[in-house]
C-alpha cells in the first residue's frame, strides 16, 4: 500500500530554515508527480508546491515562491522541502502528497510552527 511519512518538522523562528523529506513506499515514486501541501488552523488544504517525476518542472504558491525549495531523489524514494525565511503564517501541518495539485493520497503529516 502507499506510504507517505513525514519528517522534520518542529520549532522555527521567524527568519530560521527547516527542511522536510518525506520517505515514500508502495508504489513506484519514479512514476509520480509529489506535491507539498499545508493546513494552517482554521483553514483549507493550500498546494504549496509540486515537482514532476523527474524534477522536470516546479510548482510554488506565491505565498512562498522564493522562499522554499522543493527537490527529490528518485533513487531514495523521498521528496523533499527546503523552508528558509520562514514566517508565522507558515505555521501549519505539511502534508507530502503523490501528485501533483496537492489533492491526492498523502501522509499523516509534520507539523511546523514559527513563532519568536
Amino acid at each position: 500500500q502507499v506510504q507517505l511519512v513525514e519528517s522534520g518538522g518542529g520549532l522555527a523562528q521567524p527568519g530560521e530554515s527547516l527542511r522536510l523529506s518525506c520517505a515514500a513506499s508502495g508504489f513506484t515514486f519514479n512514476r509520480y508527480s509529489m506535491s507539498w501541501a499545508r493546513q494552517a488552523p482554521g483553514k483549507g488544504l493550500e498546494w504549496v508546491s509540486g515537482i514532476y517525476s523527474d524534477s522536470s518542472s516546479t510548482y510554488y504558491a506565491t505565498s512562498v515562491k522564493g522562499r522554499f525549495t522543493i527537490s527529490r531523489d528518485n533513487a531514495k524514494n523521498t521528496v523533499y522541502l527546503q523552508m528558509n525565511s520562514l514566517k508565522a503564517e507558515d505555521t501549519a501541518l505539511y502534508y507530502c502528497v503523490r501528485g501533483w495539485n496537492g489533492r491526492g493520497v498523502r501522509g499523516q503529516g509534520t507539523q511546523v510552527t514559527v513563532s519568536s
